[in-house]
């Protein structure tokens, strides 16, 4: 049986301030589970679990892995979603440090995006184009956020997000060519591209921020025939990194 203490803790790592102070993350669901012990098992801190899929995954784990018994309900009480999917994991946040980093081909960079559901999706088309990085502005939504872990799927702990001030990040890396996704530039299907580069998606209200704006770069859109006023970011990223990987 879960105590209180135990449940309130698990719930608090669905908030970033704890995340941080405790060094963990909370990955839920059967699939995403299994992903991380074929791949990251050396990450994963304790597993709670229902009979059901305990019974399913009988093999021993290292003795660094704890495995917990939980009822259904149990399961409820520490579940970030609506319908618990059997299993839940604490995960130690990686180590992502960005002056290690050196940008080759395409690095994705994120000003100031704010929805998880977003960012999940970028991580995972980044994971599907083969996308070496995500470099993102302070205020753009944590990587860990629960909601973005569900949306980027086992793509998470594949693709390295590193959080950065963009100017100055922009300013180390200047000879690396800029490309700015907005609504009137040069179409991405007829645009020379240049690698290594910085692909820049903006915010989902106001789009890039000024001073990124007034670096030098190239500013780049996909080209517009119905009456729709703008494209979900997530859904930019995608066609933008289809023209430039094909």
């Amino acid at each position: 049986m879960l105590s209180k203490s135990e449940i309130k803790y698990i719930q608090s790592l669905s908030h970033k301030k704890f995340r941080e102070e405790e060094g963990l993350f909370l990955v839920e669901g059967v699939k995403m589970v299994e992903e991380l012990i074929k791949d990251h098992l050396e990450l994963i801190d304790k597993i709670y679990a229902v009979d059901e899929w305990i019974e399913l995954h009988p093999a021993p784990f290292p003795s660094n892995v704890k495995v917990i018994r939980l009822e259904d309900f149990e399961l409820s009480k520490i579940s970030s979603q609506q319908t618990p999917q059997q299993v839940l994991a604490l995960v130690r946040l990686p180590e992502n440090t960005i002056k290690k980093y050196q940008p080759t081909g395409i690095t994705l960079v994120l000003d100031q995006l704010q929805d998880p559901g977003n960012l999940g999706t970028i991580i995972r088309t980044c994971d599907w184009f083969g996308v070496n990085a995500i470099v993102c502005s302070p205020k753009t939504v944590d990587v860990f956020n629960p909601k973005v872990v569900q949306s980027a799927m086992g793509s998470v702990l594949r693709v390295p997000v590193y959080y950065t001030d963009l100017i100055d990040f922009f300013h180390q890396h200047d000879k690396i060519a800029r490309y700015n996704a907005v609504l009137n530039g040069e179409s991405i299907y007829t645009c020379k591209w240049i690698q290594p580069c910085f692909i820049i998606i903006g915010n989902e209200s106001v789009g890039i921020s000024k001073s990124i704006m007034e670096l030098k770069s190239t500013n780049i859109s996909i080209p517009k025939k119905g009456n729709a006023e703008s494209l979900n970011a997530a859904v930019a990223a995608s066609v933008i990194l289809s023209a430039i990987v094909r």
